[in-house]
């Protein structure tokens, strides 16, 4: 009788393949002695409430306190979730990253008073103390940013009272974080040598992959058969979180919580609709995706568990992790080798966290601080997919760096609308290279395969998310209850217009909604599609050697929040505001689906 598969401890893996979080700070006891420096300095940030009217220097004093605050806790905070992270059935861990967010709230209460004090002067007395000082030049664009808010920013204390409130706001979401991550158990499974396998959300996303039919529909029911028995509790978690975006829209005097979301970037709500429109138009190529999955596959029914796996079986091109770093150096010379000095960096100085341990947190992303390493996480399996999530989460860590290293800290971050687009220019970059140097025909299908499945979930996907969550947002907002059987019935409805007909309607995915965190980010998964598909432009220009076409992508990559997104991308050469970029990553779409249905055509001969 096999054994079954378990994850490593954390404590068991090697150190080359963990982030080196000594580097934020060297040892618990050093977080605590930051933790208490930042609540002394808190009690001195209430002397500073009312002294704005006070001429240039106190305003300047006041604007440095704030970023001052706002710095510290980032460490803080960066340091506590990346350690909880790791291994979230840690508790010494669980309760830091508690604290973390205390006093994260703490610190956002404590300063909330000072953009309704910059609210309050006159527009003629805040300019006039810029044309005082001259060190107050730096923060113009931030000032212009906050007087553009003037119609929904709050009293003082009011400000105070949501700031302070901020812990209670994000309670649903912790509580799916938790129960989602930590809590859940998946059953054990078989894969197709017989061996059991400890069903976790990294194994499962490699199990959809398998060219094995009956592990797929196996990994797919177990894992939605977890999620139909917490389907109440799901619904409770979005449908609370839903109604906190929903009321603090209300009270801030904004349309809808769209609206709100999407003004802090100062993005026209024109470019959301102009998303689902244009891809709502381009479902037909979906459909005939889909349908050639199907015929390639050789099924009389097509499920949503033969989404993922490659359609002409298995080819040689998965990759270790050693594999996959020389693949992405190569893949992303054409940006240059400041850009590549970089990525270097991030592999020998211990910016990943590699291997998949008992607790992790699923998935991948790149998280960080202006004081710290843009880290990324992930959760490594040899295939095609994690050499691309590499190079995706790669971009966002370069993007961080240049940005942090190119601006002041008051522009060093940037929106998440402008961060899909540096990921995914290096997904583009990738696909290009694969199919540059890769002459077997197999291979090639198989990378345009995974290529158009990575389009369908970048774009088409995420604009079905981004669909259902503005339905949602907006139910609520009528008063409806966002009960279980309300959210699954819409949900499979939805699911079943962008696949299309061929595909059977499986009872499970209706469930989907329920394990998708990206649901409590607010207003967050459109800007995947609207990236992806901005990125398509920018890697097209690049890769033609177009005049200032690396110039200005560099240029955006080291922009930070310096000016607003939309200006910043066209600057870099691509107007978001306008359908054609969509329109124009379809057509790539279109030619590389026709290029996979001449090369089958090929093969089959």
């Amino acid at each position: 009788m096999s054994q079954t598969k378990q994850l490593p401890e954390r404590s068991t893996l090697p150190v080359e393949k963990t982030w080196d979080l000594t580097k934020i700070f060297r040892d618990d006891q050093a977080f605590d002695d930051a933790y208490k420096a930042l609540e002394e300095k808190l009690n001195e940030v209430e002397q500073y409430q009312g002294t704005l009217k006070n001429g240039s220097e106190a305003f300047l004093s006041s604007i440095e306190l704030l970023l001052d605050v706002y710095r510290q806790i980032e460490v803080i905070y960066v340091y506590a979730h990346l350690k909880n992270d790791q291994d979230t059935t840690n508790t010494t861990y669980q309760a830091l990253y508690a604290r973390a967010s205390s006093l994260l709230a703490q610190a956002s209460e404590a300063v909330s008073w000072f953009e309704p004090e910059v609210l309050s002067l006159n527009d003629d007395l805040i300019w006039g103390y810029f044309a005082d000082n001259s060190e107050l030049e730096i923060y113009r664009h931030f000032i212009e940013n906050i007087l553009s808010d003037r119609p929904h920013i709050l009293s003082a204390d009011q400000e105070a009272l949501l700031a302070g409130a901020g812990e209670i706001f994000e309670a649903s979401s912790n509580t799916f974080s938790i129960l989602n991550n930590a809590d859940l158990k998946f059953p054990v499974i078989e894969n197709e040598n017989g061996e059991s396998i400890q069903l976790t959300h990294g194994v499962y996303g490699q199990l959809m992959e398998n060219t094995d039919r009956k592990v797929r529909e196996e990994a797919f029911k177990a894992l939605y058969s977890v999620y139909e028995q917490f389907k109440n509790t799901f619904a409770q978690t979005l449908s609370s979180h839903v109604k906190a975006h929903n009321y603090k829209a209300k009270v801030r005097k904004y349309s809808s919580a769209r609206e709100a979301a999407l003004s802090g970037n100062h993005i026209p709500e024109s470019v959301y609709d102009t998303l689902i429109d244009v891809v709502n138009q381009n479902l037909p190529l979906l459909h005939r995706y889909v349908s050639l999955r199907k015929r390639l596959l050789n099924l009389d029914e097509l499920h949503m568990y033969d989404m993922y796996t490659p359609i002409l079986g298995e080819a040689s091109i998965k990759y270790s992790y050693e594999e996959a770093k020389e693949k992405a150096m190569d893949a992303l010379k054409p940006l240059g080798t400041d850009y590549l000095n970089i990525v270097k960096t991030a592999f020998s100085d211990r910016w990943i966290d590699v291997i998949e341990n008992q607790g992790k947190r699923s998935g991948a992303y790149s998280s960080g601080a202006y004081d710290t390493a843009p880290y990324i996480l992930m959760n490594w399996h040899d295939s095609l997919d994690q050499l691309y999530t590499l190079v995706h989460e790669m971009g966002h860590s370069v993007h961080s760096y240049f940005t942090r290293t190119n601006q002041p800290y008051v522009y060093g971050d940037y929106s998440i609308f402008l961060a899909e687009i540096a990921s995914t220019t290096n997904e583009n970059l990738l696909t290009e290279y694969l199919l540059e140097t890769e002459t077997d025909p197999r291979i090639r299908a198989y990378v345009l395969n995974h290529y158009l499945d990575g389009f369908k979930g970048t774009i088409f996907r995420q604009t079905q998310f981004a669909e259902f969550e503005h339905f949602i947002h907006t139910e609520d907002a009528k008063g409806t209850p966002l009960t279980s059987e309300y959210l699954s019935n819409y949900y499979g409805d939805l699911n079943q217009k962008y696949y299309g007909s061929e595909v059977t309607k499986d009872p499970e995915i209706s469930l989907e909604w329920s394990r998708i965190p990206h649901f409590y980010y607010n207003y967050y998964v459109y800007q995947y599609a609207t990236g992806f598909s901005a990125a398509s432009a920018l890697a097209g220009k690049i890769l033609a050697n177009e005049p200032n076409a690396l110039d200005n992508y560099l240029t955006y990559l080291k922009s930070g929040s310096s000016d607003y997104p939309i200006e910043v991308m066209n600057k870099a050469g691509v107007d978001m505001t306008k359908p054609q970029y969509i329109k124009d990553a379809m057509t790539v779409f279109e030619t590389r689906l026709k290029e996979l249905e001449k090369l089958v055509e090929t093969l089959e001969q």
